[in-house]
């Protein structure tokens, strides 16, 4: 088995962001069972280039996640591919807890009362690792929950199902350009328990290698192999593809 060239063990809330290279795949690792981690991606090298859930969905003609789709940008190029997942149902619509929600549901837990135990919030956690790449609010966009199922009745009402992430369940995401990866753990909004239980998750990255002409993630869907094409090209044009910052 190929070691990672990087590792890291998210706990209570943890936050992480970093530059993930073109060539490189990020495994995560729900070690407990009941995980979530939400997650931003943005072009490393143009950033206001980022994730864009709705082309993600409509493009894909999918409602969720699963291997081997992928994450769309807002320039008709691919950010990451899902290449490799046992959990089969990873939410994209629900967003992100904020302070008044982990307030009303969890119980107030600031940090000057219960010191490294205190609640943290999705939102808060996003703005805390994009102020150190110099974004900021208005560069929130539609996050993932990776780990989290949420379904939608004939109404349109949405739910959560518990348990739909088990322990030692994995995704693993190939990425197809310079990405900032931007992650927490705190618990999905739609999460019913009345616990404050954010679960841990390893993250570890590798060295893959590039998608092949047969790659399930380019063939599943037309728009996809077009927008391969597009981010192959977008490459090809800026030539040599090493980061000054990053793994």
């Amino acid at each position: 088995m190929v070691p990672p060239i990087y590792t890291k063990t998210l706990t209570h809330a943890g936050m992480w962001s970093g530059v993930i290279a073109r060539g490189k795949s990020l495994r995560l690792t729900d070690l407990e069972g009941g995980a979530n981690v939400g997650m931003l991606l943005y072009n490393a090298d143009l950033t206001v280039e980022r994730y864009n859930m709705p082309d993600t969905l409509k493009g894909q003609h999918i409602f969720y996640l699963r291997a081997p789709y992928c994450l769309h940008s807002d320039m008709g190029r691919l950010l990451a591919s899902i290449t490799s997942d046992t959990v089969g149902w990873h939410d994209t619509v629900s967003g992100t807890s904020d302070a008044t929600l982990v307030a009303e549901k969890y119980g107030a837990a600031p940090y000057q009362t219960v010191r490294n135990d205190f609640h943290r919030n999705g939102h808060d956690c996003f703005l805390i690792e994009l102020a150190k790449w110099g974004l900021g609010k208005r560069d929130l966009v539609p996050n993932l929950n990776l780990f989290s199922k949420v379904v939608a009745d004939d109404s349109g009402r949405l739910s959560f199902v518990p348990g739909n992430s088990k322990p030692g369940d994995t995704v693993e995401l190939r990425f197809e350009m310079n990405t900032l990866v931007v992650l927490n753990t705190c618990q999905h909004p739609f999460d019913p328990g009345s616990k404050y239980h954010p679960q841990p998750v390893r993250l570890e990255v590798f060295n893959v290698p590039p998608p092949a002409a047969d790659d399930a993630s380019r063939t599943i869907r037309p728009e996809n192999g077009r927008a391969f094409q597009n981010t192959e090209e977008y490459f090809a044009l800026r030539g040599a593809e090493k980061l000054e910052v990053g793994i």
